[in-house]
């Protein structure tokens, strides 16, 4: 009930909906009665029965009761045979209210189910905007934690199964239960006896409903769950299908896939079985009530103790039977409903999972950088074990500061700490003095320009990958920043320059291209201070060359922090920072470095540094 209830604060303000949708529901479950209670006037009229229809010769005092309504309708009825002194006049007249009520109880049901349309619209948006808002603010530990099938899986399987489970079962719940009363007020007004002997079987078909609900929503979780795996499986398969191919692998990715798949259709196999169980169910009991429901009522009938006529009690029945559909909608609900909370737990654990990046209430705005970055005695893991220990380091500003090592030695996650892509968890990192945990987020990444070892582009043209976040950015600076980045050229030649659609991550271009973007990129964001992780070490020779001459232009006046294996690349650096098990085991200059004959001497040894 506490998931259902922060769902539904996803259609908030409900005063938008409920009150307009009550009423349109209403309009036609009441005249949606007035078309089955014509039926009594109708079975009177063709079976001969006239004499025995209510006569009300005067026009009945306007009171809000269901006497007064079925007082004026006699009175038009016995109006009608009067005037024409034909039968058949009545059987129009029966016939012209039907069918006036069909139009207006079928208006009412359409307006009524636009408003849920409208409602389900709004939670559906609502639900993924919230989702993808979500993405953005966590932190890169939590996507660390997390199978990319699994948050993709939320962002569509379990948003679509709350429109087809939950929504729905919404509308079913805020309208069947009208009609479910509205019929019983009727069918109390027919016979009262007749009608509590019903009322005994109701309770016997909830408790079997109620059964198989709580073994769906079990099943339905594992369902999910599963669901995630699989598309984590195909995410995988589809990123990596070089190399899937290459080490033919091909056997063992279908095996793995269809391992899951499997599992995923038997639980989905037995969960949908348990589901479709609730209908049968409901019917087998609806028939029986019926047929005891003939066999009682008929002996009431045929034997004259109950005021029932014949055609009152076809009537009694009709309107018996259209209480059976909205009954079995109510408990195919509640057990339909199951798979969507399930659904809706994923999704609200999604959105329940703190963020450990966070901008503290008194955040400070900064706006430049003028005097230095410190690395001041910082500590930090990912779990249990530091990665990186006691790290002092100074850097001023215009200093271009190389990190090298072996992998795994702490460089790509000291560069991480900057931007606050992860909080260290002892020390401080202070810009200009002030620690980075008390400065807001934006303005501390807009400080910050970052050209990684992947180069990160997305869908779209080559002109908005380049100005990115920046849609009405000027066409003439995105060009000098790609000149900047020797891309003009081969943007050029492009079959639409600048506006051509580099396909998913870019893949329409080569390593360099894309690299040389993201270079791009940066100069147009014109950040103060850089961070190069590894920029040039996926490419080829004349890729490296024409990407080093653009980072070359791009670090010139900046802060830069290098990352590098290529140790050719740093050897102009103003300090090179040798890193070892996340501590600094050396640092100084290229010639100062190999003056010592350490580890960094041992690293240039190895690459035949020249």
């Amino acid at each position: 009930m506490k998931t259902f209830k922060r769902l539904l604060k996803f259609a908030t303000p409900l005063h938008h909906y409920l009150p307009e949708y009550v009423i349109y529901t209403l309009i036609g479950i009441i005249f949606g009665m007035v078309n089955f209670a014509m039926l009594i006037p109708l079975l009177t009229v063709i079976f001969n029965q006239v004499d025995e229809v209510p006569k009300v010769v005067a026009q009945p005092h306007f009171t809000f009761s269901i006497n007064y309504f079925i007082d004026l309708f006699y009175y038009y009825f016995y109006d009608f045979i009067k005037a024409s002194g034909s039968k058949l006049s009545a059987l129009y007249f029966v016939c012209a209210v039907i069918g006036v009520c069909v139009v207006i109880a079928n208006f009412g049901r359409y307006m009524s189910a636009r408003i849920m349309v409208r409602l389900k619209m709004v939670v559906l948006s609502r639900l993924r905007v919230r989702l993808y808002e979500r993405f953005t603010e966590q932190s890169l530990s939590f996507y660390s934690e997390q199978q990319k099938g699994d948050l993709l899986s939320s962002m569509t399987n379990d948003v679509q199964e709350i429109e087809n489970s939950v929504i729905n079962a919404i509308q079913t719940l805020l309208r069947d239960p009208f009609i479910i009363i509205g019929y019983f007020a009727a069918l109390f007004y027919i016979s009262v006896k007749l009608t509590l002997f019903t009322i005994v079987f109701f309770p016997i078909s909830g408790l079997l409903i109620s059964y198989v609900s709580k073994k769906l929503k079990l099943k339905g979780k594992f369902s999910q769950d599963l669901l995630g795996k699989i598309l984590s499986v195909t995410e995988e398969t589809l990123s990596g299908i070089r190399i899937v191919q290459s080490f033919t692998a091909e056997r063992f990715m279908k095996n793995k896939f269809g391992d899951v798949n499997n599992r995923f259709v038997k639980v989905s196999k037995s969960m949908y079985n348990q589901r479709e169980l609730a209908s049968p169910i409901s019917e087998i009991l609806g028939v029986v009530v019926i047929i005891i429901l003939v066999i009682y009522g008929g002996s009431l009938v045929l034997s004259g103790s109950e005021l029932l006529t014949g055609a009152t009690f076809m009537t009694y029945l009709v309107f018996y039977s259209q209480i059976m559909t909205p009954a079995k909608n109510v408990s195919t609900s509640i057990t339909t409903i199951q798979r969507g909370m399930v659904s809706s737990e994923r999704i609200f654990k999604i959105l329940d999972a703190p963020i450990n990046i966070e901008e503290r209430p008194q955040a400070q705005p900064i706006k430049e950088f003028d005097n230095s970055v410190e690395f001041d005695n910082v500590s930090f893991k990912y779990e249990q074990q530091y990665v990186l220990k006691d790290i002092q380091l100074r850097i001023n500003k215009g200093q271009m500061i190389a990190l090298v090592g072996r992998s795994g030695a702490g460089k790509s996650t000291m560069a991480d700490l900057l931007p606050r892509f992860y909080d260290v968890n002892k020390g401080a990192i202070r810009i200009d003095g002030k620690d980075v945990r008390d400065l807001k987020i934006q303005d501390l990444r807009s400080l910050i320009g970052v050209v990684s070892q992947e180069a990160i582009l997305f869908n779209d043209t080559v002109i908005n990958n380049i100005a990115f976040g920046q849609p009405n950015a000027d066409r003439n600076a995105i060009i000098a920043a790609a000149k900047i980045a020797n891309a003009h050229e081969f943007i050029e030649q492009l079959e639409q320059g600048y506006d051509t659609s580099i396909g998913d991550r870019g893949l329409k271009l080569s390593g360099g291209q894309r690299q040389r973007l993201t270079i791009a990129r940066a100069i147009f964001k014109n950040p103060p201070i850089l961070i190069l992780d590894e920029a040039t070490s996926a490419l080829d020779t004349e890729s490296e060359k024409l990407v080093q001459a653009a980072l070359d232009k791009l670090m010139q006046n900046r802060t830069t922090i290098v990352i590098a294996h290529r140790l050719s690349t740093i050897q102009h650096a103003s300090e090179i920072i040798v890193m070892d098990h996340g501590e600094i085991k050396e640092r100084g200059t290229h010639e100062q470095l190999l003056q010592q004959q350490g580890i960094y001497h041992k690293l240039v040894e190895m690459q035949e540094f020249k």
